[in-house]
């Protein structure tokens, strides 16, 4: 099994960095963007093994067998840096330190490979910290940067950088990829990798996880209840409920290990007040968790009004005539019934308006539920609005 296994539907990205990786001296910056779920991480991390497999022959590398392979993939190796923020954005400070990082030369390997699983959450002033290194680089260190579009990664480093474009794999490819690597059951595998929009994360997310399919199902069904304003507002209430209640969920059990760990490694006690000298540490800790909970729920935030897209988007399909299956297979009958009292401008512009929240919700400081509360009310019905 080879290091480019699971990167579902990515044959021509695969076959690319297949030929660099068996190079002498392969591009000294990468720029790996895609959509999300498409895979940019994984495939930066699967480039990464094969730079530095073991196999004496070129050709082979990427075995996926031997201990550098294997310690790549699973981000112990001492000669990849992997960078992936919980935050808002990668500090400055957090520049610096990668920079100082690509001065090393390597220890066992034949390159020291830097990742930079978020790019695009990189500030101006950090990214420019970085375009020197970038620019002249060590000769045996290598960056992978993780971006959704090239236009997210500013121009100067762009142009430095070789260009790995990933797609959004086909419903078929990422069913199969559950089915083998994970052991899903084939009817939840399809039907999850169809909900996620073939999101590969989401898609396990969704198919081990009956509650997260419950909330998912509430969020998509939510323009079926809009019939007033006020049930408008209820809906958004709801929305923001069901998003923060799945964030909650991935980073609230983490948080108290974490804690439990740095108090232990501490000495604290069990229970009890904190002692005074560890406490600046332990409020260092909790201000990480907080940050990371902001951005953890802007991501989930994200997530579900792209799941309330789908709905509208399933809509638009069956008013436009067009075949193939929704997104939302099991909601058909009253997707039909939703479909019959619109028409296509009306839902494109439903669609318009939810785009523009997410826009919103991420790039400003704006209160979530006050967003969504205009948005649901925006999609409401017009004969709703004029009664």
């Amino acid at each position: 099994m080879s290091v480019w296994t699971f990167l579902t539907g990515q044959a021509a990205a695969v076959e690319q960095l297949r030929r660099a990786a068996a190079a002498e001296q392969p591009n000294h910056a990468w720029l790996f963007t895609g959509p999300p779920g498409s895979g940019r991480s994984n495939a930066a991390r699967a480039f990464a093994a094969a730079l530095l497999c073991d196999r004496p022959l070129l050709e082979d590398r990427g075995c996926g067998e031997c201990k550098a392979c294997t310690t790549a993939l699973a981000g112990s190796h001492a000669d990849v840096t992997n960078v992936t923020t919980e935050k808002v954005t990668i500090s400055i400070d957090e520049a610096r330190e990668l920079v100082r990082k690509a001065q090393d030369k390597p220890s066992t390997g034949r390159w020291r490979v830097i990742i930079v699983e978020d790019a695009d959450r990189m500030q101006e002033r950090s990214t420019n910290v970085l375009l020197k290194a970038i620019e002249e680089p060590p000769p045996r260190t290598i960056w992978l940067l993780c971006a959704p579009s090239p236009g997210d990664v500013l121009v100067t480093i762009r142009s430095r950088c070789r260009s790995v474009s990933l797609r959004v794999p086909p419903v078929e490819a990422v069913t199969e990829l559950l089915i083998t690597r994970d052991g899903i059951d084939p009817v939840i595998a399809e039907a999850a990798a169809r909900a996620a929009q073939s999101h590969i994360g989401v898609a396990k997310r969704l198919a081990t996880d009956t509650d997260a399919r419950e909330r998912r199902n509430q969020i998509v069904r939510l323009p079926l209840n809009l019939r007033s304003i006020a049930g408008a507002m209820k809906a958004a209430a709801d929305l923001v409920k069901l998003a923060e209640a799945e964030a909650q969920s991935s980073f609230e059990q983490r948080d108290a290990e974490e804690k439990a760990a740095l108090l232990a490694s501490l000495g604290a006690p069990d229970s009890g007040t904190i002692p005074p000298a560890i406490r600046s540490q332990v409020k260092r800790l909790e201000e990480d968790q907080n940050r990371r909970a902001k951005r953890s729920k802007n991501d989930y935030f994200d997530r579900a009004l792209t799941d309330l897209t789908s709905f509208y988007r399933d809509v638009l399909m069956l008013q436009l005539g067009a075949g193939g299956h929704l997104v939302n297979e099991p909601l058909r009958p009253e997707l039909e019934r939703y479909a019959e009292h619109g028409t296509p401008e009306e839902t494109l512009g439903r669609i318009e308006a939810i785009n523009k929240v997410r826009t919103r919700i991420v790039g400003t400081n704006i209160a979530p539920l006050l967003a969504i509360e205009a948005m649901a009310v925006s999609l409401l019905p017009e004969k709703e609005l004029s009664a």
